[in-house]
């Protein structure tokens, strides 16, 4: 049995740069009660880890509530982006902010609010729900959600630029802009895919010979999610996507000769190395000695 971890997978500097403010956070305010809103990436064993240092994560469904519950003390935004208001919302009672939002999420978010500003009609591909594209959504009225190509409008009299989610799936962003094209041919298009994304898709696609490929990754991490469709769509044999090595099954690994690793860009790299090195072990002796996780490891 052939194992390889797929490169590049695992943390982008998005994820690296939100965990490294988190921590140094409860150094400079060793004192301070602080929170997340929200998970700061989009794995729960990162939180959880987090949680040792006495950082809370805060639930994010209703962001209004929870800013109002904290009367003091420090408050983290997550990686996915955050809108201005509950920005200001924070600022104005009193807490500390920190802003741990991606730079290239910010930057999509800039890009839409310059051509809002020029009059446009902004289409935006997304994922309904997620934290990244609810942050684009309460920028205007003008924005429109696009999660698949049902969602988009039969008429529009104004102006269209089309961007998305910089965690989104390549083909899936193709498929849409071709349909966004069929019925609006001069639509303005501009791919906001992250460059970590759209690297980590691109190596899942150039695999060869591959029996199974393993994604691990949280299931709210849509870019691990993405990674687990892009294999399947690129005619690997059996994909599976989990979160940990205790997930491994010896039913997946059956008549697997050459097993590929990748991660999303959330996913610890201790996750990743614990996976890999449970299949290389169940290579040499057959056994499947799958190890809890060590928080301590995590961040």
């Amino acid at each position: 049995m052939e194992i390889k971890r797929v490169i590049p997978s695992g943390y982008c500097k998005g994820v690296i740069r939100a965990i490294q403010m988190a921590k140094q956070a409860r150094i400079d305010y060793p004192q301070e009660k602080i929170y997340v809103l929200g998970m700061i990436v989009h794995n729960h064993y990162v939180a959880e880890a987090l949680e040792k240092l006495n950082i809370i994560t805060l639930d994010a469904n209703n962001k209004e509530e929870a800013i109002n519950s904290i009367d003091n003390g420090v408050l983290i935004f997550s990686a996915h982006g955050i809108a201005d208001k509950y920005k200001k919302m924070a600022s104005d009672k009193g807490l500390i902010v920190i802003d741990a939002s991606c730079v290239d999420v910010i930057a999509t978010q800039n890009i839409v609010k310059k051509h809002l500003n020029e009059g446009y009609k902004v289409f935006y591909i997304g994922k309904k729900n997620h934290p990244e594209a609810e942050a684009v959504l309460s920028i205007s009225s003008d924005i429109i959600l696009i999660n698949s190509e049902d969602d988009i409008p039969s008429n529009c009299d104004k102006a269209i630029f089309v961007t998305n989610q910089t965690t989104m799936s390549i083909f899936e962003i193709a498929n849409i802009f071709e349909a966004i094209k069929m019925k609006y041919p001069n639509a303005l298009f501009e791919k906001e895919i992250c460059k970590a994304t759209t690297m980590r898709q691109e190596a899942v696609l150039k695999l060869k010979d591959c029996d199974l490929l393993i994604v691990v990754g949280d299931p709210k991490s849509n870019n691990s999610n993405k990674l687990k469709e892009i294999g399947l769509l690129s005619g690997i044999k059996k994909v599976i996507m989990i979160e940990e090595a205790m997930d491994l099954k010896l039913d997946d690994l059956k008549d697997c000769n050459h097993i590929y690793v990748t991660a999303g860009a959330s996913t610890p790299t201790s996750l990743t190395n614990a996976v890999i090195e449970t299949l290389k072990k169940f290579a040499l002796n057959g056994e499947l000695i799958k190890p809890d996780v060590n928080l301590d490891e995590i961040l």
